[in-house]
């Protein structure tokens, strides 16, 4: 499988005037490492980079860092990036070096397809993972995973063993974890949540509440302005 280059030159210096100096040449410094690479710094081009990152697989892009003048081709995936915090351009980047045959754990978008039957029914569409967590060997991550839900009525829910992924791809959930689900709406949820509560009945109030629900307080405000009523009808019969 072919891999998209990256071209990188070898970086001596480190610190941080080194480093801005590299910025204003129209690069930006980055470091490439892994468990068998020390720490090789190296420049690279920040829009050849942004270039290689909005393809189809963004962040999970495999690419090969070409170094010039030292003959090294690594084998990397961006393990992070550092962003100007008004700008957004790249100041730095981290690449983490990875092996064919070794498998890689990336997250991916986790796509729905299709209008479930329990959204007619009134439900409502919950989905727990926006992206899916995967482990597979570098040549085998896919863009994106799609699911579709046409037929998922109200109260059902998709599990993470349920989920068809492409041969060589599997998931880094439990298998009985759920993705997505339709549920009720969250007024019926309470509804029935304080229906089924145990003790209790429906249209019947707990002891000490009142008509309002105010309790014991409220009975002892009601008591106290019947009795200042009472104490003003006694101070005007005595007046007259």
């Amino acid at each position: 499988m072919e891999f998209v280059s990256l071209p990188a030159s070898r970086r001596v210096a480190n610190g941080k005037g080194p480093a801005n100096r590299i910025r204003r040449e129209g690069k930006i410094p980055a470091v490439a490492y892994g468990r068998t690479l020390e720490a090789f710094p190296v420049a690279v081009d920040p829009n050849a980079l942004v270039k290689i990152l909005q393809g189809p697989n963004g962040l999970n892009t495999v690419l090969r860092l070409a170094v010039e003048g030292d003959g090294k081709n690594l084998l990397v995936m961006v393990r992070e990036l550092t962003h100007h915090p008004v700008s957004r351009k790249f100041l730095h980047a981290d690449f983490i070096e990875v092996k064919l045959e070794d498998e890689v754990a990336v997250d991916v978008p986790f796509l729905l397809t299709g209008k479930p039957v329990g959204i007619i029914q009134g439900g409502v569409l919950h989905q727990i993972y926006r992206k899916l967590p995967l482990r597979c060997i570098p040549s085998a991550i896919p863009a994106s995973v799609s699911l579709d839900i046409t037929s998922l009525a109200m109260g059902q829910g998709v599990k993470a063993q349920e989920i068809k992924l492409p041969d060589g791809v599997r998931v880094r959930l439990p298998a009985e974890q759920t993705v997505v689900a339709i549920v009720a709406p969250e007024k019926d949820r309470g509804e029935e949540e304080a229906a089924a509560a145990p003790g209790r009945r429906p249209g019947r109030r707990r002891r000490g509440q009142g008509p309002r629900g105010q309790g014991r307080q409220g009975r002892r405000a009601r008591q106290g302005r019947e009795g200042r009523r009472a104490r003003e009808e006694e101070v005007t019969s005595s007046a007259a």
